[in-house]
């Protein structure tokens, strides 16, 4: 998210009622006599909801029921950001994990009362921005406050803990970077990719995780400056040139560059493209078959003001990408992160909560929506509340949502 746009200016104005003393009149009301009409009283949010004739308790939904719901004050934080989710190899148990402005939380969710267990509190001062990603049983974990570093935690610790919720400390600290915005992990290789950082011009630096306590920095690219997000991968695609390849696509604030990150010590760039009506370009992901990219622009709705749109690029020739159609939603939300799995694209929108849109058509430039969750009620605008992240990648078909203002929702596929 970039930072200008998080700026808020607040204003106060007074109201103020006098009376002239000369006037001789006299209020002869009684505080016993005064009454006030507040309306009804607030609806408490539920916990637990079906989604039913378009709700779930007080959230706009279809074909999604809230499973559950923890607020921010479960977790002594001011506001939400990032979320990833880690699946017990020995146990089948399933953990959220969610990002706050203070820490990490971290959120047994296979139960049927979800067990907040513990936060991991921020390597130095707090931020909006935090993000992780999770290789072999670690969360890796950077934020844009200032020399945090990459904290490592081993999750196996969540498989016993004494009285919930507890204060973890981190297990490692890689350091030879201070902030970044953003993690990127390749689990087929073991490497992590710190994007946004104050080094390298904002671009990847490479760091060896396969042993996840002793990660070793390999240098960096910033040949094409600043990424804000990215997605690496070991490339199994249609252009066979590449095959085997590790590639890195990342969205660097105007274009998405296509770069081969093989050899560490000699990245090669690819190809890069653009796109009209440029705002932010922000984060994007493949899909499975690795001939499309789905691409969300961050400040689109705010510059141009359309509804929320999303972005089709064809890749099945990594040097020639180009442009097939663009998406846009129902409302005039911010899109933000989105993640494939099968032929579904999960969409983080901000005030409009998680969108689930089909696949099944991307190659005519085609998504469709089958299925929403709205997080935030209060409206769906373009502004920075709501929805930060989605993380569908559970084996149950839980979905975590990370809200900025209300917490962690887990929702799931109606039955």
């Amino acid at each position: 998210m970039k930072k200008s746009f998080y700026l808020l200016l607040f204003v106060l104005i007074a109201f103020a009622c006098s009376s002239d003393d000369n006037s001789g009149t006299t209020d002869d009301t009684t505080d016993d006599q005064q009454t006030t009409d507040d309306g009804p009283d607030p609806v408490e949010p539920p916990t637990k909801a079906p989604c039913e004739n378009g709700v779930a308790g007080i959230y706009p939904c279809n074909d999604y029921d809230l499973f559950y719901r923890m607020a921010l004050s479960t977790f002594a934080a001011g506001s939400g950001n990032d979320s990833w989710g880690w699946t017990d190899p020995n146990t089948g148990k399933e953990y959220a994990i969610m990002g706050l402005d203070n820490g990490t939380a971290f959120i047994d969710i296979s139960l049927e009362t979800p067990v907040y267990l513990g936060k991991l509190p921020t390597e130095t001062t707090a931020s909006s921005w935090r993000d992780v990603k999770v290789y072999n049983n670690h969360a890796f974990i950077v934020s844009e406050a200032g020399g945090h570093g990459m904290q490592v935690f081993d999750l196996t610790k969540l498989r016993d803990v004494d009285n919930p919720p507890v204060t973890f400390s981190r297990d490692a600290l890689f350091s030879e970077f201070g902030s970044a915005h953003n993690i990127v992990i390749n689990e087929d290789t073991g490497y992590a990719y710190a994007v946004g950082a104050d080094n390298f011009s904002g671009g990847p630096l490479f760091i060896n995780i396969q042993d996840p306590l002793n990660p070793v920095g390999e240098g960096g690219y910033a040949m094409d400056s600043y990424s804000h997000d990215a997605q690496v991968v070991t490339y199994n695609g249609p252009d066979t040139d590449y095959t085997g390849r590790e590639i890195l696509i990342g969205s660097n604030e105007n274009e998405v560059v296509i770069v081969d990150i093989t050899d560490k010590n000699n990245p090669q760039n690819i190809s890069t493209i653009s796109y009209g009506q440029v705002g932010y370009t922000h984060q994007g992901w493949f899909t499975e078959d690795q001939t499309h990219f789905i691409l969300g622009d961050e400040l689109d709705e705010l510059d141009f003001g359309f509804n929320s749109r999303t972005l089709i690029l064809n890749f099945t020739d990594l040097d020639n990408p180009f442009f097939v159609g663009d998406y846009f939603g129902p409302t005039t939300a911010i899109d933000h992160n989105g993640y494939v799995k099968g032929d579904l694209f999960y969409l983080a929108n901000y005030t409009a909560g998680l969108r689930v849109l089909s696949t099944s058509d991307v190659a005519t430039g085609t998504l469709s929506e089958v299925g929403f969750f709205d997080s935030f009620v209060d409206n769906d605008v373009a502004s920075f509340d709501g929805a930060w992240n989605v993380y569908p990648y559970f084996e149950s078909g839980k979905i975590v949502i990370s809200d900025i203002n209300g917490g962690l929702f887990i929702v799931q596929k109606k039955q």
